[in-house]
């Protein structure tokens, strides 16, 4: 029997919106999924010490504030730093300008999620682009 994909969901910086995160968690527990939700503001240090210690296979970010383009680098930055980054799959969602997109798939983001988009995407998506095997 396979395990189950491990998620972790987090909302970095000062963003206090997290009505959308929760909807995405639920939609990736319904689909088999385990999901660790962090909760609000947290820093990239704490999202990567959270996604070390629970030995997640996907890491989502969700950003309404503005500050991914800090934000998101820095956890990849710290996820390279402590040998994570190769074996974690990356998604993102919020509000993310068109213009940032391809420099986030330069750093290693894959998976871009705007307002609406439809959960079972979200989910065919971690399926079929997980990094390590389950």
């Amino acid at each position: 029997m396979k395990r189950k994909i491990r998620v972790l969901l987090a909302k970095p910086g000062l963003d206090g919106h997290d009505r959308g995160v929760k909807v995405v968690a639920r939609a990736l527990r319904d689909a088999g999924m385990e999901v660790i939700y962090t909760g609000l503001h947290k820093s990239p240090e704490q999202i990567v010490e959270s996604a070390l210690q629970e030995d997640v296979d996907v890491i989502g970010l969700s950003s309404l504030s503005g500050s991914h383009m800090a934000l998101f680098p820095k956890v990849i930055e710290l996820l390279n730093k402590n040998e994570m980054f190769e074996d974690t799959l990356i998604v993102v969602g919020g509000i993310i300008p068109d213009s940032d997109i391809p420099k986030l798939n330069e750093i290693g983001i894959q998976g871009i999620f705007g307002p609406g988009a439809d959960t079972n995407e979200i989910v065919k998506f971690i399926q079929a682009n997980l990094k390590r095997s389950i």
